[in-house]
């Protein structure tokens, strides 16, 4: 695969990750670090670092899509900022954490667990699982342990922790809009911490492509922020014109392939 034809498949994976996080509220790293990892094949990049380099790339690239995210849900006042300070601190330390556990995993092994992941993710969408709420919001400390965890899972997978932080705050009692809305907010400290820390840990790594910056792939960054921003402006207005239960599970069956692809490779 040439340069040229790698940054149009980029282009291309940016906006259908941003119709999809249109569509169903959830950041585009669930695609993005699979297709990363079969572009990263196809153009023979990466090696044993393929993984990493995708997760890495992933994050990198969910800073600039949350912060368009975060700007619309503010507008809207959805944002609950009384409980994003408190986990954005845990979610911080867990993202670096994440991290540094990432590194010491082998490609091969990383693969597996975000195949497994998937596919969790797949029968929690296809057949619409959601925790019934139960609970009020834990205090500060609560917050901040909650989002130590979660920031540390989702700097393992290259998410920006909607699949995670929604649930959470919705067992918590959260309604769903404050919970999207501020499950977007987390996702920047998610970003941001997990793209600069893979940058350091990255750093001298073996079989990294050039124009890398540790275990940031900076073309893909650049084509995958060109139309996923674009795109999940797209997703949401389709999302009220087409069946939700039809999407969902379109969805939840292409992660299904993903995952067994995956784990059989």
């Amino acid at each position: 695969m040439t340069v040229i034809a790698a940054f149009f498949l980029y282009l291309l994976l940016g906006a259908v990750a941003g119709v999809l996080a249109g569509l169903f509220g959830i950041g585009g790293g669930l695609i993005i670090v699979p297709v990363l990892i079969f572009s990263f094949q196809a153009q023979g990049l990466g090696g044993d670092v393929m993984a990493h380099l995708a997760v890495g790339t992933s994050l990198a690239a969910i800073v600039f899509t949350s912060l368009s995210s975060i700007r619309t849900h503010h507008a809207k006042g959805a944002v609950r900022w009384d409980l994003f300070r408190p986990m954005a601190v845990g979610i911080v330390f867990g993202t670096a954490f994440g991290v540094l556990t990432v590194a010491g995993i082998s490609g091969p092994m990383l693969q597996n667990i975000i195949g497994i992941f998937t596919l969790v993710i797949a029968v929690k969408m296809g057949f619409a699982l959601s925790p019934t709420p139960g609970r009020n919001p834990p205090a500060k400390p609560g917050l901040a342990g909650v989002g130590g965890v979660i920031g540390w899972a989702s700097a393992l997978f290259g998410i920006g922790g909607g699949s995670l932080v929604v649930p959470f705050l919705t067992y918590c009692n959260v309604g769903m809009r404050n919970a999207v809305a501020t499950s977007a907010a987390c996702g920047l400290p998610i970003a941001v911490a997990g793209a600069l820390a893979n940058m350091v840990v990255g750093q001298g790594q073996p079989g990294l492509p050039p124009y890398a910056v540790g275990y940031v792939y900076l073309p893909a960054v650049v084509g995958i922020v060109l139309t996923s921003v674009p795109f999940a402006r797209l997703g949401a207005l389709l999302a009220h014109r087409l069946s939700p239960v039809l999407l969902r599970r379109t969805f939840a069956l292409l992660l299904t392939l993903i995952g067994i692809r995956f784990l059989l490779a």
